[in-house]
């Protein structure tokens, strides 16, 4: 979540995202960073810098991150990424660009770097130089990368709209035409079977398997244009949690989508489609829009108090973190059976005025 150009944040604040797994989440802000554990919350280490700090990404638990700066007056130049060490207290390595860095991505072997209109890929132990991307205009930095064992990255393709999904392992390329209109978010499940993705009307997230490209399911946020601000699978990739400018965060069942997951079964499948509300119209699917009158809506919705946020499945069984602009920590307990869910009524203030 780059805030760069948020109006409604806390006025320290510059990024925050999650780790890989979830379990934990950075923040860059005007003079430095910080890192916390989510369940439970916690502080875990931070730095203060004489600037400031416009990306910070963390590679799973360990001591190693990546740093852009950013703010009003940037630690490094926005076109650096420093891999910094924590334990030493110092950066270690460094890639120069020749324009802005939008986002990095990390794994364990691999450092994933979005410009403007290109993706670079670079092996982690010496940064050699793996492969490269053309991208069409992606001022978001969109990208996600595979976290586990399987190298999958996906990222805009040459359109606006479609998906570059690499295979690594299997040495293939999948082009997929997502939607009509520009890429708003994309995610990528943990073994990188599934590609969830989102265009600027923000109406729909469709999902498909990246070893064909085809479409597995389509899911309805609503009926009004939305900017979805986060997408994300959980552990088994049975459940998918959205955030968007409504305040509102969606939680869609995804144990029908045996297509791309053989593990899951009939009876799972009829189950998941019955937890998702679809269409009260759908049985008109013939005659109007079928991507409207035959899209599965959230199984479970909940309240966002702040607009900007990024949420995330927790380590614990059905809750969502949500990390929101105004440096606030919200909890949030789902229940598929019943259709709700409930936000835990002490949240945490991660930052404030007087914070790095």
């Amino acid at each position: 979540m780059n805030l760069a150009n948020c109006k409604e944040k806390h006025p320290n604040l510059l990024f925050a995202n999650f780790n890989q797994d979830y379990s934990c989440f950075a923040c860059g802000t005007e003079k430095g960073f910080l890192i916390f554990s989510c369940d439970p919350f916690k502080e875990r280490f931070g730095r203060v810098f004489d600037g400031g700090v416009g990306i910070v990404e963390m590679l799973f638990r360990c001591n190693i991150l990546a740093i852009v700066g950013g703010g009003k007056k940037p630690r490094y130049t926005p076109n650096q990424v420093m891999i910094w060490d924590d334990y030493q207290n110092k950066c270690i390595a460094k890639l120069e660009f020749k324009s802005e860095v939008k986002a990095v991505k990390l794994r364990r072997d691999r450092i994933v770097v979005v410009l403007e209109n290109k993706v670079y890929l670079y092996n982690f132990s010496d940064l050699q130089l793996v492969h490269q991307l053309e991208t069409t205009l992606n001022p978001k930095g969109i990208c996600a990368i595979c976290p586990g064992s399987v190298n999958v990255l996906a990222c805009p393709g040459l359109k606006p709209g479609y998906v570059h999904v690499e295979l690594y392992d299997l040495k293939q390329t999948q082009i997929i035409p997502a939607h009509e209109s520009a890429l708003s978010q994309i995610a990528l499940n943990k073994d990188g079977t599934l590609l969830a993705t989102a265009s600027e009307k923000g109406t729909l997230i469709r999902i498909f398997d990246t070893a064909t490209g085809e479409k597995v399911k389509e899911l309805r946020r609503g009926t009004n244009r939305a900017e979805i601000y986060s997408i994300a699978f959980n552990n088994d990739s049975s459940a998918l949690c959205v955030s968007s400018d409504k305040n509102t965060g969606h939680i869609f069942d995804l144990s029908m989508a045996k297509q791309a997951n053989p593990n899951v079964t009939k009876e799972s499948s009829e189950e998941g489609q019955q937890k998702n509300r679809q269409s009260t119209f759908s049985f008109m699917g013939d005659i109007l829009p079928t991507n409207y009158f035959k899209s599965e809506w959230s199984a479970v919705q909940f309240q966002i108090p702040e607009s900007r946020s990024i949420c995330a499945f927790g380590s614990t069984p059905n809750s969502i973190n949500v990390i929101c602009a105004s440096g606030i920590c919200y909890k949030y307990t789902y229940d598929f059976s019943k259709g709700e869910c409930k936000r835990e009524e002490n949240p945490h203030q991660f930052i404030d005025n007087e914070e790095s």
